[in-house]
């Protein structure tokens, strides 16, 4: 009886030092740096009228593309921002519904993030893989479901041949500050963004003073930001469009305004908003893509170079009706 109490005592001892070690060792792993928002990934009903908003009218260029398997389709195309930052095209898989894809943050050292990931409970692949543009990358999912790829650029890579290069004077703009994406429970995107992450809450902005309706989390190592759209309700098309976007900044939105007037903007698009200062006390501008997904066009500073107090009203939390 004894052998048996001693050997059960053993067991349990052995589990309990074996989850203690193993919670010791995720504690000691470290994340690696994240520095920035790369790129956001948008499908697209049409994407050569989407190659001339982005192009012709925005001012950017196109430095490469990837075909599908069967050489012939194209899979994706890629809008140059900076030497750090894109925009993403995809062709759409299923016509209609939400347009955007994914969007990916990127960090020092894509292996050593997959390690920490792992630690830490999120799914992640077996191990780093290098993309068809020879940067290594790989998807993860937040717990709202949305996809937030990691990028670590590589030497020889696709992005890394053009550095320098592809950065037209025709831009409307040298920086994507952010890229704002739908969130149906902010506890949930917090728990992740910042309590894994890393990410920094810096405000929270109201649209009508009786929820808060977005919230900005910086990059724990940069200035980028993700905006979280909050929502209540199921949203439309349109609403989808608005809501998952991305920021352009500039120092003078006016002079944006200026310059866009003089370009074309391809047929069948929704004309650019009138400048207005919003409630962040930023002037901006909003563009939209063929398919209604937002640019905005935003200055860096308020007007009275002093910042918004963040809301302290509820945030927006969605409820799904019930039929």
């Amino acid at each position: 009886m004894k052998l048996v109490v001693f050997a059960v005592f053993i067991i349990f001892f052995t589990v309990g030092l074996t989850d203690t070690t193993v919670h010791a060792k995720s504690n000691k792993i470290k994340r690696p740096l994240i520095t920035g928002i790369a790129h956001a990934s948008f499908y697209t009903k049409d994407v050569e009228s989407t190659r001339q908003f982005y192009k012709n009218y925005l001012g950017f260029s196109e430095p490469f593309s990837l075909m599908a398997t069967n050489g012939k389709d194209l899979a994706l195309t890629f809008i140059k921002i900076n030497d750090h930052q894109f925009v993403e095209i995809f062709p759409e898989k299923i016509k209609g519904g939400n347009r955007m894809y994914h969007f990916a943050v990127e960090t020092n050292d894509a292996e050593a993030m997959r390690k920490f990931l792992e630690s830490k409970g999120v799914k992640v692949p077996d191990k780093t893989p290098k993309g068809r543009t020879g940067n290594s990358n790989y998807f993860v999912t937040d717990p709202n479901g949305t996809i937030c790829e990691v990028v670590q650029y590589e030497p020889n890579s696709m992005s890394d041949k053009c550095l320098g290069k592809e950065m037209p004077e025709t831009r409307i703009s040298a920086r994507m500050s952010h890229v704002g994406i739908m969130v149906p429970d902010l506890d949930k995107a917090i728990s992740f963004y910042c309590g894994i992450l890393g990410f920094k809450e810096t405000w929270r902005g109201s649209r009508d003073g009786k929820n808060v309706t977005w919230v900005n989390l910086q990059v724990p190592d940069g200035n980028d930001y993700i905006e979280l759209m909050l929502f209540d309700k199921e949203p439309d098309e349109n609403s989808m469009g608005t809501m998952n976007h991305i920021c352009l900044e500039v120092d003078d939105v006016s002079k944006s305004e200026s310059t866009l007037s003089t370009r074309k903007l391809p047929e069948g698009l929704k004309t650019p908003t009138v400048l207005k200062t919003g409630i962040n006390k930023k002037r901006q501008i909003n563009c939209y893509d063929t398919d209604g997904t937002r640019v905005e066009i935003m200055e860096a500073k308020t007007v009275d170079g002093k910042p918004v107090p963040s809301s302290t009203a509820p945030p927006l939390k969605y409820s799904p009706t019930v039929n």
